[in-house]
């Protein structure tokens, strides 16, 4: 069974800067679309990035689109979240999960593996 671990979180200033990376363990993922999320207090989880099992497609949520960039290394098993221009309304646990489901997904529903989510927080 396949175990996803976040690392790369802390605490940045506004315009700053964080790269998150995702291990997988316990299985490859070679062979699957992956996606970040984060949840915020107060909100709904919401999508940020999603990646082709390939790494070839990508897929961001408007509030990503130009800041943010996911990439993968298949032969490491690892996903990577780099996120630029960071602000407040970033602030978040972020989670790394994989799909079963080929096609753009963006809703958490369609993802079966997750992380345990690693903390985000944008100061102003």
């Amino acid at each position: 069974q396949v175990q996803l671990v976040e690392s790369g979180g802390g605490l940045v200033q506004a315009g700053g800067s964080l790269r998150l990376s995702c291990a997988a363990s316990g299985g490859t993922i070679s062979n699957n679309a992956m996606g970040w999320f984060r949840h915020a207090p107060g909100k709904e989880r919401e999508f940020v990035a999603r990646i082709s099992w390939s790494g070839g497609g990508t897929y961001y949520a408007d509030s990503a689109k130009g800041r943010f960039t996911i990439s993968r290394d298949n032969v490491k098993n690892m996903v990577y979240l780099q996120m630029n221009s960071l602000a407040p309304e970033d602030t978040a646990v972020y989670y790394c999960a994989m799909t079963p489901y080929g096609g753009v997904r963006t809703t958490q529903y369609d993802y079966n593996y997750w992380g345990q989510g690693t903390q985000v927080t944008v100061s102003s």
